[in-house]
């Protein structure tokens, strides 16, 4: 298989492993809820490297959809790379607007792309499904780093979207009417949703008086692609007409070719009355009956157009109505988001955007589940300043109503919550020797559990009064921890201590604490696993 070579590659294959995990701090004044919480719909506002490890403990293999909208490196974007990697070249990188001029903007890209498309791979549910739109700069180097990435095996298809729906007369050479979507599963479990669309009815010519159904006619006889009798000797029979005249599956050029259906199949949709027989220019031709059913499903084209994804002017139109003035440069329109929703995502999905910008996201999110009754949830990470004043602005307008919308439900509000958080300093393990940035309790507990279990925690389980923070495949898990220095320098695990974590099941239990005054015969005895903080955390992933 072909390898995509860049600049910084070696520095950054394993960099998202090396990234801390940082506190995220809630902002209940920007936040639109009664009580905010890491399972609410999210914004999030910080790098956004930092904010998908943050999210791993609790959203690690949960996220049905992600779509991103990351920088299309045209060296017009005046985006600068800022992953603190430990590598001289890279150092120099830091910071520094990436420009048409500059030599190296594709390495700096994929540098920065790599950390960030493992990190959302790991979120992503087995049967996960990420869509990433990109142009022509990157689209081809795109695809390399997703097929090392994600398994060429998982790709799933390049979609190409009109994004405008009128060339632009002042442009020199092409006019570019497209952008690009690849579409990655994580896994071969990974299939995409298909798609309802409206029948013609002017199609459905005939009708049907026992169904009371109109219906259209198709030939039985099976068409284009492998419809050779060599392709499916088992569906070359015959088939008796009404007038008892045998009829095979041949081509009008007299090419023997294949039915549609099994033997099996023909008898049990003749009895129900779903075939019919119609004398075509003196022979015998066998329909089979389409009904008229109001919509179909079909599976998903890689062709999208204006007319059934949206386009730019639709977007920038949606972003003027809603917050008062065009305060976004290439927003995507709502539209386009909600066709990739219904594809990639199910009714109850968790749809992730880290690069969430205007905050269409969201938007189509809640709008969608206002037509469908759904119950997706939205995580939104976004790392410039117009965090709270464009995307969750934007999100608060759409929650409570905009007046003058075309849309009754967007007129009237969509309704829901969300909780508003920021990126926070790292939990770093070794402030608690000196009692620098320490970590709140659940904070800390949150790190400790995903670190040692690779499992999702459940903040709901923490019972801080009995030290407990969840129960593992393997393991109940208790924390004895405050963020006091005082505490810390007080406490270790003792008899007592031991003795009141209470009944252990058939798990070990799995105690974190500064110290420990039990010896390994009553450690084992009681079934307990200590792990001494900070530094013994590390032994214990899986």
């Amino acid at each position: 298989m072909a390898t995509l070579n860049f600049k910084g590659k070696a520095f950054v294959q394993n960099y998202h492993l090396m990234v801390k995990y940082h506190q995220l701090i809630p902002r209940k004044e920007k936040s639109l809820t009664n009580k905010v919480s890491l399972h609410d719909n999210l914004i999030i506002h910080g790098d956004n490297l930092k904010a998908l490890k943050a999210l791993l403990p609790t959203y690690g293999g949960k996220i049905k959809c992600i779509y991103i909208d990351p920088p299309y490196n045209t060296g017009n974007e005046k985006w600068a790379y800022n992953d603190n990697v430990n590598s001289p070249m890279m150092q120099e990188w830091l910071g520094k607007v990436v420009d048409k001029e500059d030599l190296t903007r594709h390495d700096k890209w994929l540098c920065m792309m790599t950390p960030r498309l493992k990190l959302l791979r790991e979120l992503l549910t087995e049967n996960g499904v990420i869509f990433v739109s990109i142009d022509d700069n990157e689209v081809h180097r795109l695809r390399m780093l997703m097929d090392d990435i994600f398994g060429e095996e998982n790709f799933l298809a390049v979609v190409v979207w009109q994004k405008v729906y009128s060339p632009r007369m002042d442009a020199m050479g092409f006019s570019q009417f497209h952008d690009f979507i690849l579409v990655y599963g994580r896994t071969s479990a990974a299939q995409p949703n298909k798609e309802l669309f409206d029948q013609n009815k002017g199609q459905f010519k005939f009708f049907d008086e026992k169904v009371k159904k109109w219906y259209r006619r198709r030939s039985l006889r099976k068409e284009g692609k492998h419809s050779l009798r060599k392709d499916a000797p088992g569906a070359w029979f015959k088939l008796k007409a009404p007038d008892g005249t045998m009829v095979y599956p041949i081509k009008p050029n007299g090419v023997e070719g294949c039915w549609r259906w099994s033997i099996n199949t023909y008898k049990q949709k003749e009895k129900v009355g779903e075939v019919e027989w119609v004398k075509v220019n003196g022979n015998w031709e066998v329909y089979a009956k389409q009904y008229y059913e109001g919509q179909a499903e079909m599976p998903p084209v890689t062709l999208w157009t204006c007319d059934d994804a949206g386009h730019n002017h639709e977007a920038n139109d949606e972003i003027r109505k809603i917050l008062g003035t065009r305060v976004f440069e290439s927003p995507k329109p709502t539209r386009l988001i909600k066709k990739i929703l219904k594809i990639g995502g199910e009714k109850n999905s968790i749809i992730l955007d880290s690069f969430s910008g205007s905050g269409t996201t969201a938007h189509a999110v809640m709008a969608l589940n206002k037509e469908d009754g759904g119950n997706r949830r939205f995580i939104l990470v976004e790392c410039e300043d117009y965090a709270d004043k464009i995307t969750a602005e934007r999100v608060r307008r759409v929650i409570k109503g905009v007046k003058g919308a075309k849309d009754e439900n967007l007129k009237r509000g969509l309704g829901g919550t969300f909780s508003y958080f920021e990126l926070g300093p790292p939990i770093e393990m070794e402030s608690i020797l000196d009692g620098s940035n320490l970590p709140s309790y659940k904070d800390l507990a949150r790190y400790v559990f995903y670190t040692a279990t690779g499992e999702e925690f459940d903040e709901k389980a923490v019972d801080e009064k009995r030290n407990f923070i969840g129960e593992s495949r393997e393991y109940l898990v208790y924390l004895f921890y405050k963020p006091d220095i005082n505490y810390l320098k007080a406490t270790a695990l003792t008899l007592d201590r031991a003795n009141a974590l209470g009944p252990y099941k058939d798990k070990r239990r799995l105690v974190f604490a500064p110290t420990k005054y039990l010896d390994q015969d009553h450690l084992d005895q009681l079934r307990i696993d200590f792990a001494q903080l900070p530094f013994e955390i590390y032994k214990l992933v899986k």
